[in-house]
């Protein structure tokens, strides 16, 4: 038989050991340390510096926007908006920037609209000699504070 006194002195413990999960979170950690610097020891890159401000041209850009619908419109030189198609805009945009080689020339498209079109002006504009294109966009937290003026700036 046993003896009532004996079961109360062995009572159970209710506790977690903590220490192996410390040793085993160490290790990591010196895992993770040693690692990490190897993993970028090989990248070596110069990122560029930019205010990010608008730009400031002497000139008025050429300016191509691009509908949702996929048509398209060209403003050229402060020049009211024109709808125009692919063939008139290599043809007037190629012959106005071999005259004016240090013109921007901007693409302006919806954001709503098909990304076919505006790769299909960016083509166009490459094919009519135009070493350089930008894209046009609005700040951020502008969306919805009025609609933009003729040529696509606000």
């Amino acid at each position: 038989m046993r003896n009532p006194r004996r079961q109360k002195r062995f009572k159970l413990k209710s506790e977690i050991n903590v220490v192996p999960y410390i040793d085993v979170m160490l290790v990591l950690l010196i895992i993770f340390m040693v690692t990490t610097p190897m993993l970028n020891s090989n990248v070596d890159v110069q990122l560029p510096q930019s205010d990010a401000k608008s730009m400031q041209d002497k000139k008025d850009p050429i300016v191509v926007s691009v509908g949702q619908d996929g048509s398209l419109f060209l403003t050229m030189s402060g020049a009211k908006q024109e709808p125009i198609d692919e063939d008139g805009l290599k043809l007037k945009v190629g012959a106005f920037v071999r005259e004016n080689p240090q013109v921007s020339v901007l693409v302006a498209g919806d954001t709503r609209g098909n990304y076919g079109g505006v790769f299909k002006v960016l083509t166009d504009l490459q094919q009519a000699g135009v070493a350089k294109v930008g894209l046009m966009g609005q700040p951020a937290g502008t969306e919805g504070q009025g609609k933009s003026s003729s040529d696509g700036r606000k």
